[in-house]
């Protein structure tokens, strides 16, 4: 990752809320093919307008906490079967 940044719950509120710059937030997850085919916008978009904007990545995996059967549904998906 080049321009954009990596924010978590703990520095959400320093990086994003109380920015003196608009913000684009990147919520994004390992998994999310989407999310991967827009991360080399989003990192072109940081680079050529990182004195205007910051553009920050939060893994949404890594804050949203998880709901019974979740772990068990991305085992499932790694082993190429869909969830009941």
């Amino acid at each position: 990752m080049g321009a954009t940044k990596v924010v978590t719950d703990e520095t959400f509120e320093a990086e994003v809320l109380k920015s003196s710059k608009p913000v684009i937030v990147d919520y994004w997850a390992e998994w999310c093919g989407p999310c991967r085919m827009v991360a080399p916008v989003l990192e072109e978009i940081a680079n050529e307008h990182g004195d205007k904007i910051d553009v920050v990545k939060l893994n949404i995996d890594e804050r949203v906490p998880e709901r019974p059967g979740r772990q068990a549904d991305r085992r499932r998906q790694a082993q190429g079967r869909a969830a009941p």
